[in-house]
């Protein structure tokens, strides 16, 4: 027996039901979750390793790109449909909305703007983190929406 002999022989799905467009649904959200961890960088609170030693929440919100090309390289690879994807998304608001503007946030929204001087930076910064929860809550229903669709 070899070492490759006890996994599945076919791991891809008939149909990944993925639209060209749905990839849009992922990098508009990955460019808006590299502006804000660049925020936090740029405003110096909520900042964890590899940028300071401390290990924190934002350390941990990092892995969201190497999870985001995993995804990826399965979807393209035809191992993972809309429905993958609509899980992930949501988990991903999820997350967002807890950390961010829940009543128990651990980065509330003047943690974002205050640290600014001028108010409308600061405005912008919690603009962003509304546009990416925003953003991945639309990909999640895009991703339900395929499914569905998939499924009929």
């Amino acid at each position: 027996m070899e070492l490759g002999d006890h996994l599945p022989v076919e791991l891809s799905t008939t149909d990944t039901n993925l639209t060209p467009a749905f990839y849009l649904f992922v990098a508009v959200p990955t460019v808006l979750g590299a502006a804000h961890h660049v925020d936090h960088i740029i405003r110096g609170n909520h900042v964890g390793w590899p940028i300071t030693p401390e290990v924190n929440p934002f350390t941990y919100s990092l892995a969201i790109y190497p999870l985001l090309a995993l995804s990826l390289l399965l979807s393209l690879t035809k191992r993972v449909d809309a429905r993958y994807w609509a899980g992930f998304f949501a988990f991903s608001a999820a997350m967002l909305a807890y950390f961010h503007i829940s009543p128990w946030a651990v980065e509330p929204p003047r943690d974002v703007m205050v640290p600014y001087e001028n108010p409308l930076v600061g405005y912008l910064a919690f603009a962003i983190v509304l546009a990416l929860i925003g953003s991945v809550v639309v990909g999640s229903a895009y991703g339900v929406a395929l499914w569905y669709r998939s499924d009929s």
